[in-house]
Order: C-alpha cells, then sequence, then structure tokens
C-alpha cells in the first residue's frame, strides 16, 4: 500500500488497515510452513505495510498529544 494512501485513511480505517494486514501476514506465514510456496514473497511487503501502518498512527497521535499542551 502507498504512503500517500495510508496518509489518506480515517484513524478507524488505518486501524482495520492493520488488522487486515496482520491476518494476511499470518495466513502466509501459515501457508508457508505447510510447504506452500505460493505468496511467500508478499511476506516482506505485508510486514511493511504493517510498519507503515503503524508509523502513522504514531505520528498521528503525537501530533494530537502537541496540539492539546
Amino acid at each position: 500500500m502507498e504512503l500517500d494512501k495510508i496518509r489518506g485513511l480515517s484513524d478507524d480505517e488505518l486501524k482495520a488497515e492493520e488488522v487486515k494486514a496482520a491476518e494476511q501476514l499470518f495466513r502466509v506465514r501459515f501457508a508457508k510452513s505447510l510447504g506452500k510456496q505460493e505468496g511467500s514473497a508478499s511476506i516482506r511487503s505485508l510486514k511493511l505495510d504493517i510498519a507503515r501502518i503503524k508509523t502513522i498512527a504514531r505520528e498521528r497521535q503525537l501530533a494530537a498529544q502537541k496540539a492539546g499542551k
């Protein structure tokens, strides 16, 4: 997922996307452990997407705290 697209999401949508990506990552890892090679290349991109989503969420949290002071 692109960074601009992630920044355009609301807080609730960010949480939903994070859950969806984590679930998908679990499924790919589980399939890989069973010996299936399909989708194993997407592990890295899913991990990066989750990290991007968490980063944007944290930026928003810090901005809200700073604005509240």
